[in-house]
């Protein structure tokens, strides 16, 4: 039973992280949908994605170390503002008609932003919930961030549409808005461990994830696979080119597959994972590689939109099994800077991914991207079935947590 104490520094967990989520989805499709009308460049797509990667690599040092030695209340604050600034600054050159790499330049703002808040986030929730609910509450942070993925996309396409930039300003406020949030989260156990700055310690939590295999296998697995067989930098070109919808088909495009996702996250929340835990990450990465297949080869909008919400649903088991193992299994001084080392490999998986995507399709073209991408996401579960035996026969989280 959870107290009320928890539940209500929960509700404010999942209340700012919604927000912020809520901001980022409406940027993304607006912001994507803005340099390809001004480019009709796939490349240009792609360093949409890169722009952001950067700051990830860049900051790595101190970003993980920060979580762990200041609050991560304040720096999850302070994150929420940085991104609040950065979505007003696209909003500004948007109106004004700026050149487009001042748009990169503020992306990479924004990507700065995230890399703190990203390692604040992930490494608040555990340390308010204790590792009996930690499941169930990252099903629940996840099934919040899903909502907002759905809502976010499509109004944000559909106010693209009715000609309205101001969109940015919007998601300006949206970020600005979870930072009062974060200071009203109580903290119920001991502040988190102080742990010096510097090369070596940043780098303690990428050697915790190399030393433990269960952990590389699922972290690495969800990065290749998404890497190279997502597809959201493609989706612009689709609408444009293949599919012939405007912003509005766009932005219901980039929420479907958090339909698809967040009744999958409903379902965890109620049945959390309990037992062949890695078979069924494999599993579900190897059917999120089969959907991305099946989006490559369709002409049809809602055939598109089914095969997205199937990888969205596919890709929610993994994200579960992965963000579980990773904190249940990490001690509280360390998760900081595993978190650091999480979150750059999700934003290889995404943003670099984004970057893989145009780049592929401005060599292949857009289908050609797309279809290389599901195969490549099919042989990536494979091999690392035969890489990590642990992961595979990985049977509950709690015997990792044991092992650590």
């Amino acid at each position: 039973m959870v107290s009320f104490s928890a539940g209500r520094n929960i509700v404010l967990f999942l209340l700012m992280r919604g927000l912020g989520a809520f901001s980022a989805q409406m940027l993304d499709v607006a912001i994507g949908w803005h340099v390809y009308a001004r480019t009709g460049s796939a490349l240009s797509l792609g360093l949409v994605g890169l722009a952001q990667f950067l700051p990830l690599v860049l900051l790595l040092r101190w970003s993980g170390p920060a979580a762990d030695r200041y609050d991560r209340r304040k720096i999850s604050a302070l994150a929420a503002l940085g991104q609040g600034g950065a979505s007003l600054a696209i909003f500004l050159i948007a109106i004004f008609d700026a050149p487009i790499p001042w748009i990169y330049l503020a992306l990479f703002a924004l990507g700065s932003a995230r890399a703190f808040s990203g390692p604040a986030n992930s490494s608040l929730l555990p340390q308010i919930v204790d590792a009996a609910h930690f499941p169930r509450a990252v099903a629940l942070s996840t099934t919040m961030f899903q909502a907002a993925t759905i809502a976010g996309p499509a109004l944000g396409g559909i106010f693209y549409a009715l000609g309205s930039e101001k969109i940015f300003f919007a998601c300006a406020l949206l970020a600005a808005a979870a930072a009062p949030i974060a200071f009203k989260i109580v903290l119920p156990n001991a502040p988190a461990a102080i742990a010096p700055t510097g090369e070596k310690n940043a780098l303690d939590g990428l050697r915790y994830i190399w030393s433990n295999k269960v952990l590389l296998g699922s972290i690495s697995l969800d990065l290749f696979a998404v890497l190279f067989g997502g597809v959201t930098a493609l989706l612009p070109i689709y609408c444009h080119d293949i599919l012939h919808v405007g912003p509005e088909g766009l932005g219901f495009l980039r929420a479907a597959p958090a339909v698809g996702a967040i009744a999958v996250s409903v379902l965890l929340s109620v049945f959390p994972l309990r037992r062949h835990v890695g078979a069924k990450m494999f599993a579900a990465v190897a059917a999120y590689g089969v959907a991305t297949l099946v989006f490559a080869l369709s002409q049809n909008f809602w055939l598109s939109a089914a095969a997205l919400a199937s990888l969205g649903a596919f890709d929610v088991v993994s994200m579960v099994v992965r963000q579980t193992l990773s904190q249940i299994a990490t001690p509280d001084p360390m998760r900081g800077r595993v978190s650091a080392v999480n979150f750059l490999f999700i934003g290889a998986s995404n943003q670099l991914g984004e970057f893989e995507s145009g780049v592929a399709a401005a060599l292949l073209g857009a289908v050609g991207a797309a279809l290389f991408g599901g195969v490549a996401a099919v042989v990536v579960v494979g091999v690392w079935a035969v890489l990590f035996p642990e992961l595979r026969r990985a049977d509950t989280f709690h015997p990792i947590e044991e092992k650590t």
